[in-house]
């Protein structure tokens, strides 16, 4: 399948946000967890991808413990009316203490947490700002009323949320707009679907899937090579040696899908997110992470990818069989 495209669809960013291209680009990878990155290709990657039609870049301020967001800065400067930059507060990783994954969610983290990301990214104001986790500690009146302020300050334009529930969803919502919901979802994690899903397309927000390929599992490159030592994926369940077969049995399926329509295997399971999406009826735009040209044109052709009845009854049942939790 050709790896060209000239444009992406178009999806509206919740109910009053921008349209936006209905594939965006997850740039954790160019800085951190997945090994060595040629610098070089990450910076043509996100070039190509603006002349793709991807117009929305997805990073977080505990990507490289804010060296994600410095290194976006340049590109985000060179495109700065065509993009939406989304970045994230939560976590209080910081130099000294990289191993430390506490969440915070208190009005004074966040509006310190804000100041420091629009610094690293060298602009006035952050499109979509998330709570990249939540924890219950802080009531949501609070957490939500201080990110509802920044944009009454003008340094956030749409607020978002990761990973919470549909309930959670809901009450924040009520407090202020939620233009945008991250959560993982894909043809081996589907979880959402019950509820998570359901209130996001009855609010009007806009889901942003994370790890739509299984971060890797789904391009059935996954185990081409040994997992490097600063590769975090060797700590991840789906992708220990005692999951590793079952799940490499699942990923076949979608091979022999892939091989029929002359496509890639993430192609298969990009097309079925954005297939699903439309049969759950809910504005979708996944966020696939790459460092490479060449994946970043493979992963937006998968847009053009259509299914017969047959082929979706043959990846229904996938996600029950995954052996190891997503991480």
């Amino acid at each position: 399948m050709t790896s060209e495209t000239s444009a992406l669809p178009q999806i509206q960013l919740g109910q009053n946000g921008p349209m936006i291209g209905s594939q965006g680009l997850g740039c954790m990878g160019m800085s951190e967890f997945y090994g060595a990155t040629d610098e070089a290709e990450a910076r043509a990657t996100l070039e190509r991808a603006v002349t793709l039609g991807v117009t929305m870049f997805d990073t977080a301020d505990m990507y490289g413990v804010g060296t994600n967001e410095e290194f976006l800065a340049p590109f985000v400067k060179n495109h700065r009316d065509r993009i939406v930059i989304a970045t994230k507060f939560g976590y209080t990783r910081t130099l000294e203490n990289p191993d430390d994954w506490s969440i915070d969610n208190r009005p004074e983290f966040i509006r310190a947490a804000v100041d420091r990301s629009l610094k690293r990214l060298g602009v006035e104001v952050i499109d979509l700002y998330y709570m990249h986790r939540r924890t219950d500690t802080v009531p949501l009146e609070d957490s939500i009323g201080a990110m509802a302020e920044l944009v009454t300050l003008g340094k956030v334009k749409w607020l978002g949320l990761s990973a919470v529930t549909a309930a959670e969803l809901r009450a924040a919502h009520a407090i202020h707009p939620i233009a945008a919901l991250q959560s993982e979802w894909s043809v081996f994690t589907r979880d959402i679907e019950k509820e998570v899903v359901p209130a996001a397309t009855e609010l009007g927000v806009t889901l942003v899937p994370y790890s739509p390929l299984g971060r890797g599992l789904l391009t059935g490159q996954a185990f081409a090579n040994a997992l490097t030592g600063d590769d975090a994926r060797r700590n991840f369940p789906r992708f220990s040696s005692q999951n590793r077969e079952a799940n490499n049995r699942l990923v076949a399926k979608l091979e022999e899908i892939a091989a029929k329509k002359g496509a890639s295997p993430a192609q298969i399971a990009l097309a079925w997110l954005h297939a699903q999406s439309q049969r759950l009826s809910v504005k979708t735009v996944p966020i696939p992470g790459t460092r490479k040209r060449n994946r970043l044109e493979e992963n937006v052709a998968a847009i053009s990818i259509e299914f017969t009845s047959q082929e979706v009854d043959a990846l229904e049942p996938l996600a029950a069989s995954v052996q190891g939790t997503a991480v």
